[in-house]
């Protein structure tokens, strides 16, 4: 297929490291432009499933993530057009420090790569609270460390006084950097946290929204819009074919099988272009809410049940009983089924002491140990999901463990610190893990899971 040039205009927005207010500036510039009549793409770079979801309400559009790791990166480009279709501008929010990617594995899955790839500017935001003239010289690293890698103009973030904006922004001068905006510390518009990030806005819409509305105001009163927009017009076309998900996994005739896919606060894990493909495999795909309803939707074929926190709703999720054992029997009676990290805990016996659906032989609970990273992993053994020997790239995110850690069969093999691992719960009809999958890496996953509803 030939590669067509793609002009949307386009910034990236990356800091030195987390916590120095990317979220923040993104999110705001997003609602700022939306709320200004700009029709805004919204993307945030690497595996979080949170921060996608802010400005998918700042945007009134789908939040996408950008992953290398995840999904390659010759993929990165084509996802960005499929997201970007019909947008007006596209913001991109970076993930850790602009360097920082995939551990041992140099640039890969850096904001600084996905940058590079989409041919973008990027906007540094910096956390100035405790710097002056030097913050001259710390930005002139960031800037030289890969000239590839184009610096446009700078926020600051945290700002004490006019005075302190006057002595950063005479620094950046000598740079040539524009300071485009500066966000006092008194000014600070922040949302809840838990122990992995943001808490997701699908647990606190009416906070949510806000949050996000005053991220807005401020950021129109504090960045200079228009010089933002005229950086991202100066992104130069891209010569790339959007992805398609039908081109991925081929279009598929006969019946549609029904798929039911958990949504709702306790299972908001989940990547858009997941559902998509599964649509363009044939599947009629159906959202539940395991918290409230208390039936899977009608005539289905097949459950797909993502990540969140459903540790946080436990108590709620054991006491939907008319739920669980219709999973338990949907499970007993050869339905596929598909679970990473909370769907894999929903399916386990219980989590913390609290019954769940019975359909894995395991038993979870909170620990106090973050599980976090980057894998690639080998499919253990045929399932819903994969066949064995398929190789995937995949990332851990999580608090629990459960016991045992592996079923037989298991579901991956990888390596983690040197050791080897052997994880999950695969069979025939049921797939169950602790590893988030972006399928568009790995397009083969909605295809043989659709075929695997359509034979029942």
């Amino acid at each position: 297929m030939t590669s067509l040039p793609l002009s949307v205009p386009r910034i990236v927005v990356a800091a030195p490291a987390s916590g120095h207010g990317k979220t923040t500036v993104a999110t705001g510039i997003i609602r700022a432009l939306t709320g200004r009549g700009f029709t805004v793409a919204p993307f945030k770079v690497g595996p979080d499933y949170i921060d996608p979801g802010y400005h998918s309400l700042a945007a009134g559009r789908v939040g996408r993530n950008l992953d290398p790791y995840l999904v390659g990166i010759e993929r990165v480009a084509p996802l960005f057009a499929h997201g970007a279709a019909g947008a007006d501008i596209a913001v991109v929010e970076g993930v850790m420090g602009l360097y920082d990617g995939a551990t041992g594995e140099g640039e890969l899955a850096s904001t600084a790569q996905v940058a590079k790839l989409l041919q973008a500017p990027v906007l540094f935001v910096v956390d100035a609270a405790a710097q002056g003239r030097s913050i001259a010289a710390l930005v002139h690293g960031f800037r030289a460390f890969d000239p590839e890698v184009r610096l446009a103009g700078v926020i600051l973030n945290r700002v004490g006084s006019q005075t302190h904006r006057s002595i950063l922004t005479e620094a950046l001068d000598e740079l040539g950097l524009p300071v485009l905006g500066a966000l006092r510390r008194e000014a600070a518009v922040s949302a809840p946290s838990r122990h992995l990030g943001l808490v997701p806005v699908a647990e606190r819409r009416a906070e949510a929204v806000d949050a996000v509305d005053a991220l807005g105001g401020l950021l129109d009163t504090s960045v200079q819009l228009d010089e933002v927009y005229r950086l991202a017009r100066s992104a130069p076309p891209l010569a790339v074919t959007a992805w398609d998900p039908v081109e991925e996994v081929g279009r598929r005739c006969g019946p549609r099988p029904r798929i039911a896919v958990a949504s709702g606060p306790a299972f908001t894990f989940s990547y858009a272009e997941n559902a998509e493909l599964l649509a363009a495999a044939g599947a009629e795909v159906c959202p539940f809410d395991p918290l409230h309803d208390q039936t899977l939707p009608e005539a289905v074929g097949g459950l797909v049940l993502g990540g969140g926190f459903p540790e946080v709703y436990a108590p709620e999720l054991a006491a939907n009983e008319a739920l669980r054992e219709e999973v338990f029997r949907f499970g007993r009676l050869g339905g596929a089924i598909a679970a990473e990290c909370a769907g894999l805990l929903y399916l386990g016996k219980s989590l913390d002491g609290l019954p769940m659906c019975g359909v894995v032989d395991a038993e979870a609970v909170m620990t106090d140990r973050l599980t976090l990273g980057y894998r690639h992993a080998v499919a253990a053994s045929e399932s819903v999901l994969a066949a064995a020997g398929t190789r995937v790239s995949g990332h851990e995110f999580h608090r629990t463990a459960v016991s045992p850690s592996a079923g037989s069969p298991p579901a991956w093999h990888w390596r983690r610190n040197g050791g080897a691992v052997t994880e999950g719960f695969a069979g025939t009809r049921i797939h169950a893990s602790y590893l988030h999958l972006h399928w568009a890496g790995a397009p083969s996953i909605a295809r043989r899971l659709v075929e695997s509803c359509a034979v029942v």
